[in-house]
């Protein structure tokens, strides 16, 4: 847990203002967290890790223990087993998951059916010990190469930030972190495998893992997850340095996206509830992009190609759908201008093609937009809670909503969750054409 005590950080004459901003940044988020959860001994530590020489930073969520300030309200679930990565959409860190990290470590005594700790009839919650972690794609968030010199600089030169320089270190991630901080607190060398809730490109990034690396992943849930990524534009590969005519169109787009004025009314677009974002967002997401690494990050990300697999695989978003083994969650924000509802059928369809026993289901968010992680963290946290807590995911064993459906309110507004049966999806003709195209 990180010692909100240390020792002030000396501010020297030397010292410069850009340092002093990180310094009270920190400090701020750390004393946010504090603030926020008080007393129930819940943690968010920011990490980092390096994969292939490149500094990755990652936050680890769990449940500190404190037999103090237990109470009879309160059951310990000791649930190593399940470790949860959240993966995220493009542009923001793992910032963009705060709201839904402690959703998941406090789970509600009717959720599981595997745990027999609530065996009384009172209104206990269970606390589970899992550890729920974030992380920020090499080019995105806290991850970047070090001496970032707009592609020039010699930890630059040759690479690419293509969805599968970001698949490899997701898989290293896991075996290297995820896998062996839950090995060691089980203290034995069980088959652990972990569950993905990806947004956006986050779920796509999901598929791309589980088709790759099925004996790694235990599930995955969607949550508005685009079906393409990599725009593979001719004339440049993608790695690092960029050629003069694609690093003109990366600094020139960039630096449209990147300014606040666009980022809020980017989110005004994605979010079913402006109040559901604020200027805290916009200057977090701003700051993802004030190094010297991200012009050339963002040339490399538009020039580069789609995800490959092996010649036995598809390179079909869709179809690789439909070779997933894991079970497979849909949890889509029905007013999502980009990722439709349509996409959400799409991807339905071609999980029910699947010619096994995985389990795939299909929850739709009222009143939600693109991010349903940060819009709507009450009805995701507990919906993905009762997925991941189960072991028989199938709709007549495992209760995903109070009944027909799960209302929840949110600071910003009422949010309904209703669950799509495979019988009432159809595509209209313009919906095909439009899935198929894009």
């Amino acid at each position: 847990m990180t010692n909100l005590n240390h020792a002030p950080t000396t501010i020297t004459p030397t010292r410069t203002a850009e340092s002093l901003f990180k310094v009270i940044i920190r400090f701020a988020f750390l004393l946010s967290i504090k603030l926020v959860l008080g007393t129930k001994a819940f943690t968010i530590q920011r990490k980092s890790w390096d994969f292939r020489g490149h500094q990755i930073g990652y936050e680890e969520a769990t449940r500190v223990h404190n037999d103090a300030e237990e109470s009879i309200t309160t059951s310990i679930i000791e649930d190593h087993s399940t470790p949860i990565l959240l993966l995220n959409g493009f542009g923001v860190g793992s910032f963009h998951q705060h709201r839904l990290f402690p959703k998941l470590i406090q789970i509600d005594k009717n959720d599981d059916d595997n745990y027999g700790a609530t065996t009384s009839s009172d209104d206990r919650l269970m606390e589970t010990t899992r550890k729920v972690y974030g992380i920020d794609y090499l080019g995105q968030g806290r991850s970047w190469p070090v001496d970032c010199d707009d592609g020039n600089s010699l930890n630059e030169k040759g690479l690419i930030y293509s969805i599968d320089t970001w698949a490899d270190q997701i898989i290293q991630f896991i075996e290297e972190i995820i896998l062996t901080d839950s090995n060691a607190n089980t203290n034995a060398n069980t088959n652990t495998k972990v569950h993905l809730i990806g947004n956006s490109v986050g779920g796509y990034l999901a598929v791309v893992l589980a088709v790759k690396r099925p004996d790694l992943i235990g599930s995955i849930c969607l949550l508005n997850a685009t079906p393409v990524w990599g725009l593979d534009l001719k004339g440049w590969s993608g790695h690092l340095p960029p050629p003069y005519i694609p690093r003109k169109i990366g600094r020139y787009l960039f630096d449209r996206i990147r300014d606040p004025n666009i980022i809020q009314k980017y989110l005004e677009t994605a979010y079913a509830n402006k109040a559901a974002f604020d200027d805290t967002l916009v200057n977090q997401i701003r700051a993802c992009t004030e190094g010297r690494g991200g012009h050339a990050a963002f040339a490399s990300i538009l020039f580069s190609p789609p995800a490959t697999f092996t010649t036995e695989d598809p390179k079909d978003f869709y179809q690789n759908l439909a070779k997933l083994e894991c079970d497979v969650l849909l949890l889509f924000g029905k007013e999502d201008p980009w990722c439709t509802p349509a996409f959400a059928k799409r991807m339905f369809q071609s999980l029910q093609s699947r010619n096994r026993d995985s389990v795939h289901r299909y929850i739709e968010l009222e009143n939600v937009g693109h991010c349903p992680n940060h819009e709507a963290p009450g009805a995701v946290g507990q919906i993905t809670s009762r997925w991941v807590n189960s072991q028989d995911r199938r709709k007549d064993h495992l209760q995903l909503l109070d009944g027909d459906r799960l209302v929840i309110e949110e600071p910003w507004g009422i949010v309904t969750a209703n669950e799509i049966d495979e019988s009432d999806v159809s595509l209209t003709i313009m919906e095909r054409l439009i899935t198929t195209f894009v």
